[in-house]
C-alpha cells in the first residue's frame, strides 16, 4: 500500500491546453490581436495536481528560409557585405514563463526545448565562422524582436492554485498566415514533466484574402496591373501638381 501511495504521488501531471480562439482573420484594416492562452494542470486522475510547477508558454509561427545581409559602409556608401541563410526560421516566436527560464530550467533543457530567444534553433545553410553566425543570428532575432514578431516574457504566465494558468501574446498586424503551434510545458525541478500542443490558424479574409489568392494564382497578369495602377497613379499626381 506504501508503495502503492509513493507511486500515485510521482505520477507526472497532464496539462489540459487551450486557446482564446483557434482562427485569427486577416481582414483589410487587421491591427492585431490578442492570445490568450490557457488551461490546467491535473492529475492522471482528472484531479488537482497540487504541485509547485513553473509553466512555459511557446507559440511559435510557420518557419521559412530567410536570407540576412549585413550592411557595411564604404567609401560613404552602404553596401551588402556578409550574408547567412537560415533553413528553418520561425515567422513568430514568442516565449511566455511563470519565472525566468534561467531560474526555472538548465541551458542544455531550455534548448532541446527552445524556451527562448537565446535557444531558438534556426538552422543556417553552409559553413560559417563561429563569430559570423552568432552575430548574423542576434543581428536576425534582433530585427524580428523590433517588428514585434519575435518576444519573450519572463512573467508573462500566472499560475492559480497550482490548478490554473493563463498567458496573454500579442499578434501584430504583420504577423504571417499559417498554422501557429502553442506548446505548453510544466516543468518541475528543472525537468519537463508534461507538455501539450494547441494549434491556431491565421487565415486572410475578404478583400485581402482575393488580393494573395489573385497574385499567387495569376502573378503574371498581377505583376501588369501593379505597373499599370503605378503608372496611372504618377500621371494623376502629375496633373495634380500641375494644376496647383
Amino acid at each position: 500500500m506504501l508503495a502503492a501511495l509513493l507511486l500515485l504521488g510521482a505520477s507526472d501531471p497532464i496539462l489540459v491546453p487551450e486557446i482564446s480562439q483557434h482562427e485569427v482573420q486577416v481582414r483589410q484594416g487587421f491591427r492585431g490581436t490578442e492570445l490568450l492562452l490557457f488551461g490546467a494542470i491535473l492529475t492522471p486522475e482528472g484531479t488537482r495536481a497540487g504541485q509547485d510547477y513553473d509553466i512555459v508558454v511557446v507559440l511559435k509561427g510557420p518557419t521559412r528560409s530567410i536570407v540576412l545581409r549585413e550592411k557595411q559602409r564604404i567609401a560613404g556608401i552602404w553596401v551588402n557585405a556578409d550574408s547567412a541563410e537560415f533553413r528553418s526560421a520561425p515567422t513568430f516566436f514568442a516565449v511566455a514563463s511563470s519565472r525566468p527560464i534561467k531560474k526555472i530550467v538548465d541551458d542544455k533543457t531550455a534548448a532541446i526545448y527552445e524556451l527562448g530567444l537565446p535557444w531558438l534553433q534556426l538552422s543556417p545553410i553552409g559553413s560559417y565562422d563561429s563569430k559570423v553566425q552568432a552575430r548574423m543570428t542576434a543581428g536576425l532575432v534582433d530585427l524580428l524582436g523590433r517588428g514585434g514578431l519575435y518576444k519573450e516574457s519572463a512573467k508573462g504566465v500566472t499560475v492559480s492554485q497550482q490548478v490554473l494558468y493563463q498567458a496573454r501574446i500579442d499578434l501584430p498586424s504583420s504577423v504571417q498566415t499559417g498554422t501557429y503551434t502553442a506548446e505548453t510545458f510544466a516543468i518541475r525541478n528543472g525537468k519537463v514533466v508534461a507538455s501539450a500542443i494547441s494549434r491556431v490558424e491565421v487565415r486572410k479574409t475578404g478583400m485581402e484574402l482575393a488580393v494573395a489568392t489573385f497574385a499567387r494564382d495569376h502573378g503574371f497578369f498581377y505583376g501588369l496591373l501593379a505597373v499599370a495602377l503605378s503608372v496611372l497613379m504618377g500621371i494623376l499626381a502629375g496633373r495634380l501638381f500641375a494644376l496647383v
